[in-house]
């Protein structure tokens, strides 16, 4: 399974999105979408898992759930917008985390690209960065990857450019 993997578009697709994911199976959004038509657009082009980010309005916050709990090749997936990072998860993560650890944490929120094994939990964190224009980050990223087979086959990291650069 091929995925393409964002977060934080903040009511902007930048079109290199669709160059880049064009050979995945699915897109994955990790929150603060901020625009429905921008859901509309990934979601006519690939198949979309999404929830919404707390820039989200109800629209979106009833199409898209706060948790997504999946399967992906025997992966047990958990995605949502607010996640905090390892160690220091944020309060209602750490909670969660009590009693069900996925193979793959993905998040969005913080605009800080970041992939990083949580050996105490023995899960991967993932957070795409931020692929839109609004926030402090200053290049736009998302990531590429295949699951196969329970394991991560190949993970990329894409830049889209600077900030504000559509």
């Amino acid at each position: 399974m091929n995925i393409g993997l964002l977060s934080d578009t903040h009511s902007v697709l930048d079109s290199k999105v669709f160059e880049h994911f064009k050979d995945c199976d699915e897109i994955w959004h990790a929150g603060d979408i901020g625009d429905a038509e921008v859901a509309d657009r990934m979601e006519k082009f690939k198949p979309l898992r999404a929830v919404f980010g707390n820039i989200d309005d109800k629209n979106l916050q009833v199409r898209f759930p706060e948790d997504l709990w999946f399967d992906c090749e025997g992966m047990k997936i958990w995605m949502t917008h607010i996640g905090g990072a390892p160690p220091n998860y944020n309060p209602r993560i750490k909670k969660i985390l009590k009693d069900r650890v996925p193979d793959i944490f993905i998040c969005g929120h913080s605009h800080i690209l970041r992939v990083k094994k949580d050996d105490k939990l023995n899960m991967l964190y993932i957070n795409p960065g931020a692929a839109g224009n609004h926030g402090f980050h200053t290049i736009k990223t998302m990531i590429r990857m295949e699951i196969m087979g329970s394991k991560i086959k190949k993970m990329e990291v894409i830049e889209l450019g600077k900030r504000g650069v559509i």
